[in-house]
């Protein structure tokens, strides 16, 4: 026999509840016959919440019993929302270093005809570096706000923190084009040292628990292996590119 269950969610001309999809969806891949109850005005909204004393929308019942919001209904399929939301904070850093990768592989291919190793991972690390200085530019203060926390000269110098992305995107941009390389790559260096630095201080020596800043500001990335990583590339990079140039 087929489970039924009933939803409450609001879906009005102005606002439809991501959170009723979800748990919409939720219930149509665990094969329950669905009672969709669409909230089309505010007042439809209120006067449901007053008659089941609640706060939020949607809310689901399952056999005449109320579950809950979305939350509430991810627990009742035993759902570990916590691992989740752990798992998905490394979902930015996943999608760009795939994404960068593969356009490393993709550059790589039309210049040279073929996958070469050396030449991908340097389009790999440049590329890198400037998808990330755009997450960062996309918000500076709330970048900022993260990367003060435990950056060394950020730490003493707060207009750094505003600097630091521009320096990134330069450095990404620039060694790409291959111009300025003689300034560009110092820069990268410099950078990409103190924040290795920071890293190492912050997380492995004073252990501090902090947010990354890496990929802009309210991340939930942890600090640690991915920022120390990203900051060795840079470091590595401008000084394969900066050798280069003096040859």
């Amino acid at each position: 026999m087929q489970k039924k269950a009933e939803i409450y969610r609001m879906m009005t001309d102005e606002h439809v509840c991501p959170f009723g999809l979800k748990s919409l969806d939720l219930l149509k891949r665990h094969n329950f016959e669905i009672v969709d109850h669409k909230l089309t005005s505010r007042q439809e909204v209120d006067d449901f919440k007053e008659k089941h004393s609640v706060t939020t929308t949607p809310q689901t019942f399952i056999d005449g019993q109320r579950i809950g919001g979305h939350e509430d209904l991810l627990k009742y399929f035993g759902k570990d929302d916590a691992k989740n939301k752990e798992t998905l904070s490394y979902t930015p850093i996943i999608a760009v270093f795939s994404v960068t990768l593969g356009l490393a592989a993709a550059f790589s291919w039309l210049f040279y005809q073929s996958l070469v190793p050396l030449k991908t991972l340097q389009f790999f690390v440049m590329i890198s570096m400037s998808v990330l200085a755009i997450l960062k530019l996309r918000d500076l203060e709330a970048f900022s706000n993260q990367f003060i926390t435990y950056d060394l000269i950020g730490m003493r110098w707060v207009r750094y923190a505003y600097i630091y992305p521009f320096i990134e995107a330069l450095g990404g941009i620039g060694m790409i084009a291959e111009v300025g390389l003689l300034v560009i790559c110092p820069l990268t260096i410099f950078i990409g040292t103190v924040g290795a630095a920071s890293v190492i201080k912050a997380v492995y020596i004073d252990k501090r628990e902090l947010k990354c800043a890496c990929v802009g500001g309210d991340s939930n990335v942890p600090l640690g292996f991915i920022s120390l990583t990203e900051n060795l590339m840079m470091m590595l990079m401008g000084a394969w590119m900066f050798i280069g140039a003096l040859n």
